[in-house]
């Protein structure tokens, strides 16, 4: 062999997967790949390990439903710093790099934008050197995998772990028991203190499997633990010989299945259950971890805080302030007052959203049926809380109601984002906008009594794998022209400012851009069929479907677009090719009728062959972090067209952004800082900012009103309504239609007249080619402030009070 790194990968091929080089697979060798690869994190993992224990540090717990990591293999090449040497290496082995990356099966840990935010944020714990776990759950299914059939969504189901994954360490003796059902009983113990017995219905086993998170060179490799739920039991051998076959394995079938699928449809009761028992049963298993890693390192638990610090990463692990509790009073017998001052000192939340039906609540029969003993002690928190609300303000009982964390209203509901609010030291939001309006409305009344637990800290997503991994030809530029610190300082960007009047580099810009979209026109032929040019404008939208992100914004304008251009083909306009992405939830129907108008016009648009040169429009299947390094470098506007005041954040956004892209997009989210960043004159503004919003539905908003008085829109809709684009069914679309002419919660149409204005002073800017440039290269350069590495440091500062840890690797290099 000619090098260490050829021997060790065909040394993992023959040892662990049992093939010669001859007859290996692609398969074969991605694996025999990454099991070199992951060696060589091992020796940092344990290290930091090590020095995390020997040292007793303070650990960030990363508390998430989604973690969405994407393809492991070469992000660790990157922040290992191989990726030359194993390109190398396999060319030697006959083997292509780009061709075993793209085997790796994406892993199905997450959904939209929570799950890549997590994500994020453990790759820049782990560059910024701070000790970190993240917690979550094993999922073997993900969501689904998303399937366009006949124009519609169709979901298939996501079997990321077929084939196993190298990236991952079973951990069956970190295992942990999480209790269902039953009932409590109170009892006094040996020293005259009543105590609470929970007596479970039945019981459900956690178990850990880790998979390393490498930070980007440096040697700390901090650890991503996921819960596998098992039966504890699993075959009961008297049900076996007694011939009751299926009984035997009941309860392992039964208990596996908290860990099966990543959120299931929640319709339905059983979907309501199974997706509360996830969500206890990982913040259960991973707060017992926590109590184990103090028992280890024998620290009193009243220490608890100093050792931990638990973000919630929005509602859903928010029962862990309970279930905290729980294990401080029941099980480690602390009063109540020490227990609670550990758990506040202990948890912080942030907030994701200001949408009503995106605040988890549960039915309190639910929840008394499954979870009866954390019931009890969100009934002694509640009853504190409003003990301090009526002491604050004596006489206010609709505060002390709206405050509660019991909905007394109709069928009673536990509020949980009021629980994690009561619960934590600190809230935050996460874009500016979002957080002033979460003190302004559905928080107000805790922002009121405790303002000081209030901040925004404004997400930010990781420039390794959104810049320097999915766009490595604009990376090397980049390096070319302002040196290396950016790739650990995104705020250097802003040195790209002064080579944005350079021609040359402007032309060396272009090219780049070109290349990125010449390959994702390729691959929009080969998945799709579609001829694509690279020399149209790729206005991209990719994200979630919901209406509050206002995809059927951008699709009435296209066909107002396309019926302008039947009507008068000799209007100028740059030629542009409108891409989509996104997954709508299974059980979302007005999001899936989304998905089908857009596939309806485009299959229009595309077989108008009159039109079909000047405009394209395509839906891209499956999106996911792996189709997005390839989307997110292409795209020259950026569509962030929410209604303002609804989107929390974004982060999209930001991808976007730091590939120079240009957005179009209202005052929303995270887009007011991008504008500000960015610059006015280099971000394309639309729409209503949120006062106006609020003012126009108060008022009483009409939005047939707005149809009626705009041609252009007015025409759009009745072209859908006349079965244009559903093959002549003028049903099919009726409850869309019927949404928007009488209800249009988004205020789609009320906005339509300014985004149709706004795109053409798009239309405008592009055919100026090199201020075009210029702007995508500011764009570029003032992306710093998204860096998941400066928001990660805000929370180390203002909530966390963790700080980095040098890693040793003196034990383990020459292993």
């Amino acid at each position: 062999m000619s090098s260490a790194f050829e021997h060790d990968v065909v040394r993992n091929l023959i040892y662990r997967q049992g093939r010669y080089p001859d007859i290996a697979t692609p398969e074969d060798w991605y694996r025999a790949l990454a099991f070199t690869v992951r060696d060589r994190m091992l020796a940092r993992w344990t290290a930091s390990i090590k020095n995390y224990a020997v040292h007793q540090v303070k650990v960030v717990c990363y508390l998430s439903a989604e973690f969405l990591i994407g393809p492991q293999l070469g992000s660790n090449l990157l922040s290992l710093d191989l990726e030359g040497e194993a390109r190398d290496a396999m060319r030697t082995l006959g083997q292509d790099l780009d061709t075993l990356l793209a085997v790796e099966e994406e892993p199905g840990l997450g959904n939209g934008g929570l799950g890549r935010l997590a994500a994020c944020y453990l790759d820049s714990l782990a560059t910024l050197e701070i000790p970190a776990i993240g917690y979550g759950i094993r999922y073997e299914f993900g969501i689904f995998d998303q399937e366009i059939v006949d124009g519609w969504q169709v979901e298939r189901t996501d079997k990321w772990l077929r084939m196993g994954t190298p990236w991952e360490i079973v951990r069956p003796d970190v295992c942990f028991c999480v209790n269902f059902g039953g009932s409590t009983q109170m009892q006094t113990d040996e020293r005259g203190r009543l105590r609470v017995q929970w007596t479970p219905a039945r019981q459900v086993k956690g178990v850990a499997y880790d998979v390393p998170v490498q930070g980007y060179r440096v040697n700390t490799c901090n650890v991503l633990r996921l819960w596998k739920s098992e039966a504890i039991e699993t075959f009961d051998l008297d049900d076996f010989n007694a011939g009751d076959y299926y009984q035997a394995v009941e309860e392992k079938m039964v208990s596996e299945t908290l860990s099966k699928i990543l959120y299931p449809n929640d319709e339905p009761e059983a979907g309501k259950r199974l997706r509360l028992a996830q969500q206890y049963f990982f913040v259960s298993c991973s707060l017992q971890d926590m109590l184990r890693l103090m028992d280890a390192s024998h620290t009193p638990v009243q220490r608890f805080a100093d050792r931990f610090a638990a973000q919630l990463n929005d509602t859903h692990p928010s029962i862990a302030v309970a279930e905290l509790m729980r294990l401080l009073v029941d099980e480690r017998l602390l009063p109540w007052e020490d227990a609670w001052i550990i758990t506040r000192r202990t948890f912080a939340y942030t907030n994701h959203t200001l949408l009503p039906e995106a605040l988890e609540t549960w039915g309190l029969p639910l929840m008394q049926s499954m979870l009866p003993r954390l019931v009890e002690i969100i009934f002694e928190i509640n009853k504190r809380l409003l003990e301090e609300v009526r002491r604050a303000y004596p006489g206010d009982e609709e505060r002390v109601a709206r405050m509660s964390l019991i909905d007394e209203q109709g069928s009673k509901r536990v509020r949980m984002a009021n629980l994690a609010t009561v619960g934590s030291h600190r809230i935050n939001g996460v874009a500016a906008l979002h957080s002033d309006l979460l003190r302004e409305t559905i928080l107000r009344d805790f922002a009121e009594m405790f303002p000081e637990r209030f901040l925004n800290v404004t997400n930010g997503v990781t420039p390794r794998r959104f810049l320097m991994l999915s766009n490595p030809s604009l990376a090397e530029l980049i390096d070319k022209a302002i040196g290396l610190a950016w790739r650990t300082d995104l705020t250097r960007l802003e040195a790209l400012t002064a080579h944005a009047e350079d021609p040359a580099f402007r032309k060396a810009w272009r090219a780049i851009k070109r290349e990125n979209k010449a390959v994702l026109a390729d691959r929009i032929q080969q998945r799709l069929g579609i001829a694509v040019s690279p020399d149209m404008l790729f206005d991209i939208q990719v994200k979630r479907i919901h209406e509050y992100k206002r995809q059927h914004l951008n699709v009435l304008y296209i066909i107002s677009l396309y019926r302008r251009l039947c009507r008068d083909p000799s209007v100028k306009i740059a030629p542009r090719c409108f891409i989509f992405g996104g997954k709508a939830a299974p059980g979302y129907t007005m999001a899936k009728l989304m998905i089908r108008l857009i596939t309806g016009v485009a299959e229009v648009v595309n077989n108008d062959p009159a039109i079909n040169h000047r405009i394209k429009v395509l839906f891209w299947p499956d999106f996911n972090v792996q189709n997005a390094q390839t989307i997110y470098p292409a795209a020259d506007l950026s569509e962030q067209i929410s209604l303002a005041g609804k989107e929390a954040s974004g982060t999209g956004n930001m991808k976007f952004m730091m590939n120079g892209a240009l957005t179009i997009g209202t005052l929303d989210g995270a887009n007011i800082e991008i504008r500000q960043q960015a610059g006015e004159e280099n971000f394309f503004l639309f729409g209503m900012n949120a006062e106006q919003a609020e003012a126009l539905k108060s008022k009483g908003y009409q939005p047939a009103g707005y149809a009626e008085e705009n041609v252009d829109l007015r025409d759009a809709l009745e072209q859908i309504d006349q079965g244009r684009f559903s093959r002549g069914n003028r049903e099919m679309f009726r409850p869309l239609l019927d949404n928007l002419l009488y209800d249009d919660p988004f205020l789609v149409l009320a906005d339509f007249a300014d985004y149709a204005a706004c795109q053409q002073r798009v239309n405008d800017a592009w055919h100026d080619e090199e201020q075009w440039t210029r702007m995508s290269i500011l764009n570029t350069a003032r992306s710093g402030m998204f860096s998941a590495d400066r928001a990660i440091k805000e929370y180390c500062e203002r909530i966390w009070q963790a700080t980095p840890e040098d890693i040793d690797l003196t034990d383990f290099e020459d292993l």
